[in-house]
C-alpha cells in the first residue's frame, strides 16, 4: 500500500478504537526515536532482558537489538509489562558468535558503536557528544561485560559516573540510566531525533493493528472495499 491507503487504513482501524487508545498511539509515535538505539550481547538472566526492554519503551527507543552468541534472549512476562508489543526486537543469532554481524548492521545503518564500559579513552555520560550522529549503546553481561569484539570494534566508549564502593550498576540499572539520559538530552537538543514521517506511519498503523481484534480480516476488509489488490 501507498502512504495514502496506509492513512485510509488507519482511519478505518480507529472507527473501532477507543478514543483513548488512539490519543495515546498519536502521542507516543511522535516520541519514538531511532537515533540512539540499544544492543544487548549474551545477556542470560530473563528478569534483566525483561527490563531492558521495558526501559526502551519508556523512555521511546524503538529498537532493541539483541546479540544471541551462547545465550537465547528470553522475556519474564511479570518484568516486561507488555512492552514487547511496542518494541521492535532484533535478534542477531543465525552462528555461534554473531556479535560482528550485529556491529557490521548498525554501522551499515549509520550507528556509532559505543561500549558502555569502562576504557582508558572513554568518557562519562553527559559528556557524551549526540550530535556527532546516532548511537548504538552495547551492553553486556554483569559477570564479563562486553565481549572483546565489541570492545575491538568500538566507535566510542562511555561510563556512568559512580560514587561508591560497588564496582558495577545492575544491567538493567545501566541501561535505564543511560536512557534517561539520552531521551532528556535529545528532547532539549537541536538533534533531528524523531521519526520519519513514513516510519511514523508505519509504526502507527502496526500499533493500530495490534490495538484491534482481528487486524488480519480488517485489513481484507478495507482492501476488498477500497479494490486494493
Amino acid at each position: 500500500m501507498n502512504f495514502k491507503q496506509k492513512q485510509d487504513l488507519i482511519r478505518f482501524l480507529e472507527t473501532v478504537m477507543k478514543e483513548d487508545r488512539i490519543k495515546l498511539i498519536e502521542k507516543n509515535v511522535n516520541e519514538r526515536t531511532r537515533y540512539v538505539t540499544v544492543v544487548l550481547e549474551n545477556i542470560f538472566q530473563p528478569q534483566n532482558a525483561s527490563a531492558v526492554m521495558r526501559s526502551c519503551d519508556c523512555f521511546g527507543v524503538q529498537d532493541l537489538h539483541v546479540i544471541e552468541n551462547s545465550n537465547e534472549y528470553e522475556l519474564n512476562p511479570d518484568v516486561v509489562m507488555g512492552s514487547s508489543k511496542w518494541v521492535d526486537l532484533k535478534r542477531y543469532n543465525s552462528k555461534d558468535e554473531n556479535t560482528l554481524d550485529a556491529i557490521n548492521s548498525l554501522k551499515k545503518e549509520g550507528y556509532r558503536i559505543v561500549a558502555t564500559s569502562p576504557h582508558t579513552n572513554d568518557v562519562l555520560l553527559p559528556d557524551f557528544d549526540l550530535t556527532k550522529g546516532k548511537s548504538a549503546f552495547f551492553f553486556g553481561t554483569e559477570l564479563t561485560g562486553l565481549s572483546d569484539v565489541v570492545l575491538d570494534n568500538a566507535d566510542e566508549f562511555v561510563k556512568i559516573p559512580m560514587y561508591g564502593f560497588t564496582e558495577s550498576f545492575n544491567i538493567s540499572v545501566s541501561a535505564s540510566l543511560v536512557l534517561n539520559h539520552l531521551a532528556s538530552t535529545l528532547r532539549c537538543s537541536d538533534v533531528d531525533w524523531e521519526l520519519t514521517e513514513t516510519e511514523k506511519l508505519d509504526l502507527k498503523l502496526e500499533w493500530c493493528l495490534k490495538s484491534v481484534k482481528s487486524g488480519e480480516k480488517m485489513i481484507n476488509r478495507f482492501k476488498k472495499v477500497q479494490g486494493i489488490q
